[in-house]
């Protein structure tokens, strides 16, 4: 009984404010988030390293991870400790975690440094549950014994127990960005689980119930046929070797068509398709980068809708980054949901949309969140690439 009641709790939370400190790009960043955020900004700005905060706590709080192999993945604490950082050493990530009755029911903070061996250690780990402080660290065990600080008490299931809910909700934040060439990888699979990038994409879907796989194909191969109309039918077979491959079948002038597999898929179609997926596989908040990637903008138009409709009756969170002017022309965007990333020799700034008065009074005045916001991510130098020819 309990865990099933945590089980709907995870289904209703979200982030629901992020703040970074010393964290690659970002030297003081505290922004409030909501059920769909948008990142926006130039390139090179941070928008991955945004998204990354997220995968970090992920990574301490999953099964097989821990506070240790998460910054050791992101190259240590030199490799992720932000250059503008000045004096403060440490580096922090705090979330608050609601849902749309209440915020914040929880709120996780850690602050972390290197030792002079290079190993990270923990400066503070706090957790509160609707205000109460249920864990503060450093405590009195850990002053007397230091090599308790190598771990976080999140990963740690013998001390957890008053925040397991917390630590089943960090562990359940999913990334996806799929690479059409992992997925049609003949190898993709091989020592791969759960890759983001698609490795083994078709090996999840052969993992899913047949019952549940059958019923999101015939979902998602409606929703392609808005972008490729020729396609009537998707279906997942395994070949001699027990390889999974997804078939997509193709009507023409042949009466019963014919069948292609994912070698045969578009880019585009292989994006949309694992996007489609990743919107409805899962109860997590779910991470996206440039879901407009070879797809038409008359596709990408949609996304914003096409999520919002997914979201009906508290789905899923998603927090994506764009650079696409026709994703944020949709006049369902929020001014809440967008959130601008700016750089300067402090490091980048994020500030909600809703901030800028620029903003607010373009959009009163008729135009979309891409006139208003797109300009505050353009290179103030772009127009010089015309000239590399002449260099």
């Amino acid at each position: 009984m309990a865990r099933r009641k945590r089980q709907d709790n995870l289904r209703a939370y979200r982030f629901t404010g992020l703040a970074l400190e010393n964290w690659r790009n970002f030297v003081d960043v505290d922004v409030k988030l909501q059920r769909r955020s948008f990142l926006v900004g130039p390139n090179a700005s941070g928008k991955s390293n945004f998204l990354d905060a997220f995968r970090f706590l992920y990574d301490v709080a999953a099964v097989g991870g821990g506070f240790q192999e998460a910054v050791r993945k992101r190259g240590g604490v030199s490799g992720i400790r932000a250059l503008a950082a000045q004096r403060r050493p440490g580096i922090g990530v705090r979330v608050t975690v609601g849902n749309d009755e209440a915020d914040p029911i929880w709120e996780y903070h850690v602050q972390f440094a290197q030792d002079n061996n290079r190993r990270a250690y923990i400066r503070k780990e706090t957790v509160l549950h609707n205000g109460r402080t249920l864990v503060e660290r450093p405590n009195r065990e850990d002053e007397i014994d230091a090599e308790r600080k190598g771990q976080t008490y999140l990963e740690q299931v013998n001390v957890n127990r008053d925040f397991r809910e917390l630590a089943e909700f960090l562990g359940s934040v999913r990334y996806r960005h799929i690479v059409p060439q992992l997925v049609r990888d003949p190898d993709r699979s091989v020592g791969r689980e759960n890759d983001p990038f698609g490795g083994d994409f078709l090996e999840q879907l052969a993992r899913t119930q047949q019952r549940t796989l059958t019923s999101r194909l015939r979902r998602i191969t409606g929703a392609l046929q808005v972008a490729v109309p020729q396609l009537k039918d998707l279906e997942l077979q395994r070949d001699e070797r027990g390889a999974p491959h997804l078939r997509g079948r193709y009507e023409h002038w042949r009466a019963r068509g014919a069948w292609q597999s994912e070698k045969d898929l578009s880019d585009g179609t292989l994006r949309l398709l694992g996007f489609l997926w990743s919107v409805i596989d899962g109860n997590g908040p779910l991470l996206l980068e440039e879901p407009e990637l070879s797809l038409h903008p008359e596709v990408v138009r949609h996304i914003p809708q096409l999520i919002a409709r997914a979201q009906r009756g508290g789905g899923r969170q998603i927090i994506m980054s764009t650079h696409s002017a026709d994703l944020l022309q949709d006049r369902g965007i929020g001014i809440d949901e967008l959130l601008i990333l700016t750089t300067s020799q402090r490091g980048t700034e994020v500030q909600p949309a809703g901030s800028k008065v620029e903003i607010r009074r373009l959009l009163e005045s008729g135009l979309t969140m891409a006139d208003a916001a797109i300009p505050y991510t353009r290179p103030e130098n772009a127009a010089q690439l015309a000239l590399f020819g002449d260099l």
